[in-house]
């Protein structure tokens, strides 16, 4: 189990929830925003890609809010710029599925029907058939289906683009359409491989573990941790040291384990009953959190530089006597949290959340640490497979990616998870978010901090000791993450799957290159590198 120093249970009251949470954020790297999987052939005939669709609507000659949507294997293409295409009227078929002829005139417009009853090639030549300018096809769930040909569909010459929207999306239009005139341009933009995005998350990634390891640099302690003197051998807690020192949480092999099946529990209870309120409560949890990691990462450098600063103290009721300066940093701190909850649905409020998030991993990173390479092992392979199972596997038994789900918020109201951190694409016609789950930080970044605090313990200048190397492995482990999203088509990854290997993976090669005095002292701690190559 997770044990605790005798001087911190108290503030670990409110840690531990936290720390439990952020293990719930492990690998939503950025929702699905394409289309399912294909669900009929491709023919020669009907080989068109598919491409994603922007559906600028007017109602009544006022601009609403734009439209997403898919296209099929058949039919014209959209130009790739909107000042290329022409407004169009929208018409519903009738009959709404779009099966026979319309008694509604859709000449020249925007046709719009329903899915199902006959097949998309069907509609598409019935719209056509009947002067429309444009089939707008409803799906009958909020997943964009790939509409392809049939198999007896050989040739085909349909001239018209055919577009498919989610249900929401038509349940809007058609509300819209009751009493008004609606209007449509189309247009499909090209969507960059790359966004800014990327680059600026994966440097906030990094830059955390880096800052996180450096930390202790700006605390009160000077002294190296002697507790991180081996680096295999298990050393109890002598109880010497600063104060500081002992303000740490060691995982042990069984804490690590029971950590990540209770992430798994919670997972597992935010899919099922996971509402408003409960949306709510998390963010309250994370405010919490964001609140107390802000406060000791602005009063960590303000004590170490002024240690006068804390003697002006007042006398606070449940908090007792606390420093004027702690007082008003505290206060600052919980004002920002309370801002960000109430403008968390604004555009820029990803900038607070970040900043709470950065604040919290750093704090959790110097008060949880790994004691030597073998708990770092077992919970690194463990969250492994944790990711893998929750992000990759589930749907097999909740006919669903569980990680993907709850990061959406899909069952929430709209609430998305806040343990995360995200960063609004720049250049994407599309927007959204790109997004990196707490515990695909926090977890390479605990056996991170682990080798700067033993490079410092063993006086390692950076080029010969682990801590360069892990940032460069998680650096790449990063990029690879991104590499496979590009090449999945927007699915969810699960970045541990390529964050594991590329840290955990190089310390026993890194170890290797060691002289053979400290590779026998090594082999005498009683590790086999070759068993951590097997378990990676």
């Amino acid at each position: 189990m997770l044990s605790f120093s005798p001087g911190i249970r108290c503030r670990f009251v409110v840690a531990l929830p936290l720390v439990l949470l952020v293990t719930l954020s492990f690998a939503v790297f950025a929702t699905a925003d394409g289309a399912s999987q294909d669900d009929g052939p491709e023919l020669p005939a009907c080989n068109n890609p598919f491409k994603l669709v922007k559906v600028k609507i007017w109602i009544d000659g006022v601009e609403g809010d734009d439209l997403s949507g898919l296209t099929a294997s058949f039919g014209a293409s959209l130009p790739e710029e909107a000042n290329k295409s022409s407004k169009l009227p929208a018409v519903f078929s009738n009959p709404l599925n779009g099966c026979s002829s319309s008694s509604s005139k859709i000449s020249g417009s925007v046709a719009l029907s329903i899915r199902g009853d006959c097949d998309f090639v069907t509609k598409a030549k019935v719209a056509e058939s009947g002067g429309a300018a444009a089939l707008l096809v409803i799906n009958d769930n909020e997943e964009l289906y790939k509409m392809v040909c049939s198999e007896n569909d050989t040739s085909l010459n349909i001239s018209i683009p055919v577009v498919m929207i989610p249900k929401s999306a038509g349940d809007a239009i058609n509300k819209s359409m009751e009493e008004k005139r609606v209007e449509f341009l189309l247009y499909a933009p090209t969507r960059p491989i790359v966004d800014l995005s990327v680059i600026f998350l994966w440097a906030m990634a990094v830059g955390t573990i880096v800052i996180a390891s450096f930390w202790q640099e700006f605390g009160t302690s000077e002294n190296p941790d002697e507790h991180y003197n081996e680096l295999f051998k298990e050393s109890p807690n002598t109880g010497t040291g600063n104060d500081d020192e002992k303000e740490i949480l060691d995982i042990s092999v069984k804490g690590a384990v029971v950590f990540v099946i209770t992430a798994s529990t919670f997972l597992v209870l935010l899919y099922f009953f996971m509402s408003a309120w409960f949306g709510w409560l998390l963010i309250v949890l994370f405010c919490i959190g964001g609140v107390q990691g802000m406060h000791n990462c602005i009063m960590t450098p303000i004590t170490r530089k002024c240690r006068n600063c804390s003697q002006k103290t007042l006398n606070l009721p449940l908090f007792g006597e606390v420093s004027v300066v702690s007082f008003v940093v505290a206060l600052c701190c919980l004002i920002f949290a309370v801002v960000w909850a109430v403008e968390r649905q604004s555009s820029y409020s990803w900038v607070g959340q970040d900043i709470l998030g950065i604040c919290l991993m750093i704090t959790v990173l110097q008060l949880a640490r790994l004691p030597n390479i073998k708990v770092a092992t077992v919970l690194l392979c463990c969250a492994f497979v944790y990711d893998i199972f929750w992000v990759f596997l589930s749907p097999l038994i909740f006919h669903e990616s569980v990680m993907i789900a709850v990061a959406r918020g899909d069952n929430s109201g709209g609430e998305s998870i806040p343990m995360l951190l995200r960063v609004p694409r720049a250049f994407d016609p599309w927007g959204g978010y790109d997004m990196i789950g707490f515990g695909d930080i926090l977890f390479p970044g605990l056996l991170v901090a682990f080798a700067f605090r033993y490079d410092k313990a063993n006086k390692n200048c950076i080029a010969n000791g682990y801590f360069l190397w892990l940032i460069i492995g998680y650096g790449f482990g990063l990029l690879f993450t991104y590499l496979g999203l590009y090449l999945m088509d927007g699915h969810g990854q699960p970045a541990l799957l390529y964050l594991v290997p590329c840290t955990l993976g190089v310390m026993p090669r890194v170890t290797i290159n060691h002289d053979k005095s400290h590779w026998r002292s090594l082999n005498e701690a009683g590790l086999e590198f070759s068993a951590i190559q097997i378990a990676i």
